[in-house]
């Protein structure tokens, strides 16, 4: 079993990236999937996060209107489209997926499977 986050990179602000998170030895499509960030000295942050099957998402805050989720179950693969990114972006991304669906996604707790993290940095 494995999710193998990758994409990230140095970007200047304003710049774009995308990251992707192709899972391995589980049924990817019947989990959900979540994006988190963490910073150093700080608490991981959520990101955005993505049904199954893909008809709802949603994004924390600090990301709304910039970043966007996506996924392709067939390809076994989630998205992350990041643009506009600014320095306060800067973090490891990583990528988890639940199979059960619950009311604190947002929180990181009770994921299944995470991946390795990808960095992103983004100079201004």
């Amino acid at each position: 079993v494995q999710l193998q986050a990758s994409g990230g990179g140095l970007v200047q602000a304003g710049g774009s990236l995308r990251l992707s998170c192709a899972a391995s030895g589980f049924s990817f499509s019947t989990y959900h999937m979540g994006w988190f960030r963490q910073a150093p000295g700080k608490e991981r942050e959520f990101v955005s996060a993505i049904t199954s099957t893909g008809d709802i998402t949603d994004y924390g805050d600090s990301v709304k209107g910039r970043f966007t989720v996506s996924r392709e179950n067939a390809k076994n693969t989630g998205y992350l489209q990041m643009n506009s990114l600014k320095p306060e972006d800067t973090a490891v991304y990583y990528c988890a997926a639940i199979w059960i669906w619950r009311n604190d996604y947002r929180r990181g707790t009770g994921y299944d499977y995470w991946g390795q993290g990808t960095q992103v940095t983004v100079s201004s």
